[in-house]
């Protein structure tokens, strides 16, 4: 007997917790839009929430035995999704630290999952930010859609404070929300079958 595929749960994962940081107005712009759509649920998941302290765990998270709270509180929270939209400011030519760490405390709970992008960022919209989230996806086992949302903080945002994104950006997000979301539902079936 099949399982009935349900309409997958999708994080929303804000990869920033700078002081002044511009992902918040981006991240709930994405949650607003997701919002709007009945085939899957959306929940943002504001990293300032989940105050992890650098990697302190001492056995590998492959292995899944967790000696700390925090790390336990983490696992349940990122077990419950199906998918995940990574919200990240591009830092040095990469991702912020706080999502590396992050992603870092876990790896079971990310695996046969799926992952899309929304990036923001000075000269290349965050593009590079993502070029080095792609690899880490490979590695988690984690199937990342294509399209991928770049924002400009010259562009998109009002005198670099108010996210006032350009209206091409909605096309793509929902591009890239239907691409997630079909990969979020196939990969239900493998991780009922595994």
């Amino acid at each position: 007997m099949t399982q009935a595929i349900k309409p997958p749960k999708i994080g929303i994962i804000l990869g920033s917790t700078r002081p002044g940081r511009k992902g918040e107005g981006v991240a709930k712009w994405v949650y607003d839009l997701a919002s709007k759509r009945d085939d899957a649920q959306f929940e943002l998941v504001d990293l300032l929430d989940w105050p992890l302290p650098h990697l302190d765990e001492a056995v590998p998270p492959s292995y899944g035995q967790y000696a700390n709270d925090h790390t336990k509180d983490w696992s349940k929270k990122i077990a419950e999704f199906d998918g995940y939209i990574f919200v990240t400011p591009e830092y040095n030519r990469s991702t912020s630290g706080v999502l590396k760490n992050a992603i870092d405390f876990l790896y079971n709970e990310w695996n046969n999952k799926a992952a899309s992008f929304v990036s923001y960022g000075f000269v290349a919209g965050g593009a590079r930010a993502v070029e080095h989230l792609r690899l880490m996806m490979a590695e988690l086992q984690i199937a990342d859609v294509r399209t991928q949302v770049i924002v400009s903080l010259v562009n998109d945002f009002e005198n670099f404070t108010d996210f006032q994104p350009k209206a091409h950006h909605e096309n793509d997000l929902n591009t890239q929300l239907d691409q997630l979301i079909t990969w979020s539902k196939a990969l239900q079936a493998v991780r009922a079958a595994a």
